[in-house]
């Protein structure tokens, strides 16, 4: 009986476990929408709208108390959520983390948010690797702000991911290369109950959107109802 009593205990525990960090990235889900809400809720300080409409993906890192330090330097967690095929609706996100060995240096101790925006099929490609480094394995830049990008650069409008911070309600480009962007599979397994493709996810619109993403994807949808490039996967 208390064998019995105790395994049953463990798989409660072991349930209950599960449960929190499941609704920790729902959490994250819905802390990602209200940044896109925040930035996109001034124009003239935001991300250009022509911009938007022409990305594929928009990845958002949103602040945390506490800041994950392992070998090499500090991370963030995020969400990263694509265009179905690359032109459609909005969908399902799936979850990804982004550090290296100055990422924390980026924080400066601050309560920061990231967000990045990916530009076409390639740079959509690059991220859904094991593993892709800004500026090496895929192209980015600081991203310009404002109602359009009339005044970006070469550099910026070249650029095949766009990457943001926001640190005491200053929003800016801020350059990310060097940072190592990898998917999360172990959120992605918690926030939907079982192991998923980042692929099915993202692009092909054969994993249903959790609950938790769908203030996400309005908040998205808001801002940019249409456009992206066709992703073709091989």
């Amino acid at each position: 009986m208390r064998k019995f009593m105790a395994a049953f205990l463990c798989v409660g525990l072991s349930g209950a476990a599960l449960a929190a960090e499941a609704s920790r990235e729902a959490e994250r889900l819905t802390r990602a929408a209200e940044v896109i809400n925040e930035v996109m809720g001034t124009p003239e300080k935001g991300i250009p709208r022509d911009l938007l409409n022409k990305a594929v993906c928009v990845g958002v890192i949103p602040s945390e108390k506490k800041v994950a330090l392992g070998l090499g330097g500090s991370f963030g967690r995020g969400a990263l959520v694509c265009r179905k095929g690359g032109t459609g609706a909005w969908g399902a996100p799936s979850m990804f983390t982004v550090g290296g060995a100055n990422f924390g240096f980026q924080l400066g101790g601050q309560a920061t948010d990231f967000v990045l925006v990916v530009m076409n099929a390639k740079g959509a490609e690059k991220l859904l690797q094991s593993r892709a480094k800004l500026g090496a394995d895929a192209s980015a830049a600081a991203g310009p702000v404002g109602r359009t990008a009339e005044g970006a650069t070469d550099v910026q409008l070249q650029a095949e991911i766009l990457t943001y911070s926001r640190a005491r309600g200053l929003f800016a480009g801020l350059s990310l290369e060097g940072q190592i962007v990898k998917q999360d599979n172990e959120a992605n397994q918690r926030l939907y109950g079982r192991k998923v493709d980042p692929k099915d996810v993202l692009f092909r619109g054969t994993v249903p959107a959790p609950a938790a993403a769908h203030a996400l994807d309005v908040a998205l949808m808001n801002d940019s109802p249409h456009g992206g490039e066709k992703i073709l996967l091989k």
